[in-house]
């Protein structure tokens, strides 16, 4: 639910309605016993996906879910207890799907054997699958079906399928031939062969079957795939959103960087979200919202630094964060708010975060307008020296700064709630927008990194209490996005949170393993080995966040 649909950038349109379908991988292992193959065959050049390469399958129909034809399917008692009939009508469309395509039958005989080629070959691919196994004594094999993904067709696409993706073995002795209709050209091929073709544009693919190949070239065989399965539960479940970047409609997952941005900015799917990061103009993310990203991109800032902007024409703006004193950038933001800024808000004192807050207000001033405040905490005295700040307003924890316009419907406010979050930094704010349940995290949260924790002026014990205060937070405003100082949008506030978490005491264990394992070693000694899966030209800033798990582990041990 959206707390003011008002604030969205365009009106709301209702999604292309989807339509079940059902896809099977068949998998075999390959004859120099190096990986696996899966079965892909080439669509006909006109309707859905177009020449493209794909795995079989189809539509569902009225005849999957009749209970007589439901009686013909062999299950496994976990595919019932995970997914009950409806699993079973989309495993029966898919074996079904797959015979009518390519002559490939997942059954067993009379006798409870596995059905041969031969067998197969007696069919007509173009009558009733159900009729000719009932009349044969035959049962189809579901329970060699194993339920991989789920996919859902971005929203902005005309025609939409919703899919689970099943994995099973090629039935041994059996062929694919195709219909020549619908599908053409079978080919056996490794994952990694399809998506170096697909790189070489030698091998057409549609989003979800790259990304689904990408996730299958981890597995070292079959077997391994049906392995991860065993659980009865999918390893993924995507419904892709569509951006603008590089020039191109790109599709993006849940797991990656701009998925919550473009589930913000345009929550019912629709496309043209520009994702390129450039530094020339503001971008606007809601009616009340823009982000100016500085010019100062590198290993430690990402992007560069962002600094938000609040309000609208008839309220003024609150900008957060104006960023380095970088003056081009400053500019911007003063001609992106056309001067009216009434009041300029640092998260904290780092050089990349604050120096800009002092010539930005003087240049509000210089246009004419009333001078804005300065607002944050004051740094602290363990501050590093380039990190030094004196706001002109100390802001208190839940602190409230409001600013007052008229929106279409008559007067509106944006609310802005100071949150006290040290960890990164002893005097680090977040800032919560009240009215559409927005967090701004400042280097508390980031997009694609995790925060340096640097003591003394960082503190982890701090930074992981202050994670837990956001998770309630998050939870008593319902806050589903998290915007912070680098990179992009995160959605899934609070599991963005608790994965975070997760992470830093994943960490934790790691180093206090190291300091275990070496206890006379220095701090580089123990990097090498708690950060063993970074790249060693990293271990000099991991070193900062180490010391501060050091600092952790000793007062824990010491409070036992």
């Amino acid at each position: 639910m959206i707390p003011r649909p008002s604030q969205l950038l365009n009106p709301q349109r209702e999604p292309a309605a989807t339509r079940d379908a059902s896809t099977i991988l068949l998998l075999r292992d390959c004859a120099d016993g190096q990986g696996y193959e899966v079965l892909m065959t080439r669509r006909a050049d006109q309707g859905n996906f177009a020449n493209a390469y794909v795995f079989p399958g189809g539509g569902l129909e009225a005849q999957d879910s009749a209970p007589a034809n439901h009686a013909l399917a062999r299950v496994r008692q976990g595919m019932l207890d995970a997914g009950g009939e409806p699993r079973i009508t989309q495993a029966l469309a898919g074996i079904r799907e797959t015979f009518e395509e390519l002559g490939i039958l997942l059954a067993y005989d009379e006798t409870g054997r596995p059905v041969t080629h031969e067998q197969v070959q007696q069919l007509d691919r173009k009558a009733s699958l159900y009729e000719q196994c009932r009349a044969r004594g035959w049962t189809l094999a579901v329970d060699q079906l194993w339920y991989l993904a789920h996919w859902t067709a971005a929203r902005d696409l005309p025609k939409r399928f919703n899919v689970p993706f099943f994995v099973a073995r090629m039935p041994e002795g059996q062929t694919p031939e195709a219909d020549e209709t619908e599908q053409f050209e079978p080919t056996w091929i490794r994952p990694q062969e399809a998506l170096q073709r697909f790189a070489e544009k030698s091998l057409a693919l549609v989003f979800p079957t790259e990304r689904t190949l990408q996730r299958m070239a981890g597995f070292a065989n079959t077997q391994a795939v049906l392995d991860a399965l065993q659980g009865e539960k999918r390893l993924w479940h995507s419904c892709p959103r569509t951006g603008y970047l590089k020039g191109q409609d790109t599709r993006h997952m849940e797991t990656d960087m701009a998925y919550g941005e473009l589930e913000m900015v345009h929550p019912d799917g629709q496309a043209g979200h520009h994702l390129d990061w450039q530094f020339e103009k503001a971008v606007p993310l809601r009616k009340n919202l823009m982000r100016l990203t500085a010019p100062n991109p590198g290993v430690m800032t990402g992007p560069g630094t962002n600094s938000y902007l609040i309000g609208d024409a008839s309220s003024g703006y609150i900008v957060i964060d104006p960023g380095p004193n970088e003056p081009e950038h400053l500019q911007r933001l003063h001609a992106a708010a056309g001067g009216d800024i009434r009041f300029i808000v640092c998260t904290h004192s780092h050089p990349d975060h604050s120096p800009g807050a002092a010539p930005l207000q003087a240049l509000v001033v210089q246009s004419g307008h009333a001078r804005p405040p300065i607002m944050g905490l004051p740094s602290a005295p363990t501050a590093r020296a380039n990190s030094r700040f004196k706001p002109e307003v100390t802001l208190q924890d839940g602190e409230r700064i409001t600013l007052t316009g008229q929106g279409p419907e008559g007067e509106i406010t944006h609310t802005l709630q100071a949150i006290f979050t040290p960890g990164h930094a002893a005097n680090h704010l977040c800032f919560l927008l009240e009215e559409d349940a927005l967090l701004f995290s400042g280097d508390h949260i980031l997009n694609g990194s995790t925060t340096v924790i640097s003591p003394p002026d960082g503190n982890m014990i701090d930074y992981l209490d202050s994670l837990d205060r956001l998770t309630e937070l998050c939870t008593e405003h319902g806050v589903g996005y998290i915007l912070p100082a680098h990179g992009y949008v995160l959605g899934f506030a609070r599991q963005q949170i608790a994965k975070l978490k997760n992470h830093r005491l994943a960490r934790e264990a790691k180093v206090h393993a190291a300091m275990r394992s070496k206890p006379d070693g220095k701090i580089q000694d123990w990097v090498a080995i708690a950060y063993a899966d970074t790249p060693p030209a990293l271990w000099p800033v991991a070193e900062r966040s180490l010391l501060a798990h050091v600092e952790r582990i000793q007062k824990l041990c010491l409070g036992r």
